[in-house]
């Protein structure tokens, strides 16, 4: 539905979607904050679902995915987007794509804790449960 919103995607799609897509290419050009900024005016004050599929950072930052695909986000690209989500209405949250048997040296397992520690920040300072 077009409430939704997903980041950092690398594959084309000329085909009309019923969902807002600011992929990998505006993230490097438009930078963090104004990705960030987008997906908050476009999820508004409504209760969000958080999904992280890590398979949209770079592989030099998340190997161990089963889909890996050059030209995708830093890890601090990625912190700083979900940094720039404080304030919405968190309702749950996960990470996916997570591919231990391919992870060398746990650095996608690592770049997943980190962002499920800021999921939980996010949750944490939800505005509904602040009262």
């Amino acid at each position: 539905d077009k409430r939704s919103v997903q980041i950092g995607l690398r594959t084309t799609n000329d085909e009309p979607l019923d969902f807002n897509i600011l992929d990998a290419r505006r993230v490097h050009a438009g930078g963090t904050e104004a990705v960030a900024e987008e997906t908050r005016r476009i999820v508004g004050d409504r209760p969000v679902y958080l999904t992280f599929d890590i398979d949209c950072l770079d592989p030099a930052y998340a190997p161990g995915t089963g889909t890996p695909v050059c030209g995708g986000l830093t890890t601090h690209q990625a912190l700083e987007i979900v940094r720039g989500l404080r304030g919405i209405d968190l309702v749950g949250m996960d990470v996916v794509e997570v591919a231990p048997n391919y992870d060398v040296g746990e650095i996608t397992a690592l770049a997943g804790a980190s962002l499920a520690a800021e999921f939980l920040c996010l949750y944490a300072e939800n505005p509904r449960r602040k009262g």
